[in-house]
């Protein structure tokens, strides 16, 4: 079997090489193909993966190449955690934002945008390789946004399959699961906890925690609205939603704090992460380490391999597990329409991807969950015809975007500084 992953020298790479060694008994691979356009980053990356799966025996082969073709060409699986500009241009989104009030983030507002803009024309240039040298194939995508990169392939390539994948419903179930046994007399095992989550990638609600056939969520909120274990939330807004929330929807509901921390740049979250990636990057180099260094878990996106790893055994061995992932929803949710991209929810066995049908979101959350939607949609557009129309209107949409006044303004500014990646729009 073989696996591409595109972007293969990201640092997050050696997280994803002790994924794989930990299922070589049940998932046998037999060729990794890491593929990155940055050489020196490959070689550093890529020769620390080799020197990680030798010292476990050689249970598989890692190859190293800069062609996306040669990588992509047969494989069973594509993995993208790629950063088209690299890190200089996550500190350009964030500036971005600071520069006209807004917030400046990768994921979310505005920098999220400048991001899909730059990503989206990538992706969709690896799904035609997938068509092309390796049908069938199904492409499992951990660059940001997430969710709105599989909503542009899901509807520009609609032949191969995509599925988004964040750590974030991972982390949030281990999280609440952590708060309801310090808190009451249970001792759970986050393994045999089942989350219900419903939303968008970094836009999604939970609402239900499952364990051996019993929902515990009023215990979990009675937890969240008495003893208030995560600061962020306000123990009214957690009672009258009934809901815990993605750490993203910070940015919507306390936009005023976000921006305060925010005027304490720099350094922004780029800038700190490319002195952590600096030093691991000199970690990744020494001759004699075959194990990742400490430091790996500064970088965020903890427990990524987890996710992506369990998801391509789950498929692989037809487990028919539940994993909430982002896919195109295929009328799951009554009453939406049924091409959204959704973060919810699937069970995962070798035919593939199946949404599990759930209960719509109240009003007090679609609404929000629309307009973002829109935004997101209409980024897909400007993204795959270099609409500027499209990408006007993407800003108007978003709840987090500048008011009307400023529109062309901060469009003007966010094509300028990403002209060199945005051959769309000249």
């Amino acid at each position: 079997m073989k696996v591409a992953v595109i972007g293969g020298g990201s640092t997050y790479t050696p997280e994803l090489i002790n994924g794989f060694l930990a299922r070589v008994e049940t998932f046998p691979l037999s060729e990794l193909w890491l593929m990155d356009i940055n050489q020196d980053r490959l070689d550093i990356v890529g020769g620390f993966a080799q020197r990680m799966v030798e010292a476990k025996g050689t249970p598989f082969k890692v190859c190293l190449t800069t062609n996306q073709r040669e990588a992509i060409e047969g494989a069973q699986y594509v993995l993208t955690q790629l950063r088209v500009g690299m890190m200089q241009a996550r500190r350009e989104d964030e500036y971005l934002g600071k520069r006209h009030g807004l917030i400046g983030q990768e994921t979310t507002g505005i920098g999220g945008m400048a991001k899909a803009l730059r990503t989206i024309p990538v992706l969709l240039s690896i799904a035609q390789d997938i068509r092309e040298t390796a049908p069938g194939a199904m492409l499992v995508n951990f660059t940001n946004p997430a969710g709105l990169i599989a909503q542009a392939v899901s509807l520009h390539a609609p032949d191969v399959p995509i599925v988004g994948v964040c750590n974030g419903p991972f982390l949030a179930k281990m999280e609440i699961v952590e708060n309801l046994n310090k808190f009451t007399e249970h001792n759970i095992d986050p393994a045999r906890a089942q989350l219900d989550v419903l939303g968008l990638n970094h836009l999604s609600w939970f609402r239900g925690l499952m364990v051996d056939g019993v929902n515990l969520w009023p215990e979990v909120l009675d937890v969240y609205i008495r003893h208030q274990p995560d600061p962020r939330w306000d123990a009214r807004t957690v009672e009258a939603l009934g809901m815990v929330f993605n750490g993203y929807l910070e940015y919507f509901y306390y936009t005023d704090r976000k921006l305060a921390l925010q005027a304490q740049w720099p350094p922004s979250r780029a800038e700190q992460v490319m002195k952590i990636e600096k030093e691991l990057l000199a970690q990744y180099a020494e001759p004699e380490r075959t194990e990742p260094p400490k430091d790996l878990m500064k970088r965020g996106g903890a427990y990524y391999s987890t996710v992506a790893t369990q998801l391509l055994n789950a498929h692989y061995n037809n487990l028919g597990e539940t994993h909430v992932i982002n896919v195109r929803h295929n009328g799951a949710v009554a009453g939406w329409p049924e091409d959204w991209v959704l973060e919810m929810p699937c069970r995962v066995d070798k035919n593939g991807i199946h949404p599990l049908p759930v209960e719509p979101l109240p009003p007090v959350c679609y609404g929000l969950l629309a307009a973002v939607k829109a935004y997101e949609l209409l980024t897909v557009d400007a993204a795959v015809n270099g609409n500027r129309q499209a990408a006007y209107q993407a800003l108007l949409a978003h709840p987090l975007g500048p008011q009307a006044d400023h529109v062309q303004t901060v469009l003007d500014d966010m094509l300028t500084v990403n002209k060199a990646y945005l051959p769309q729009f000249d």
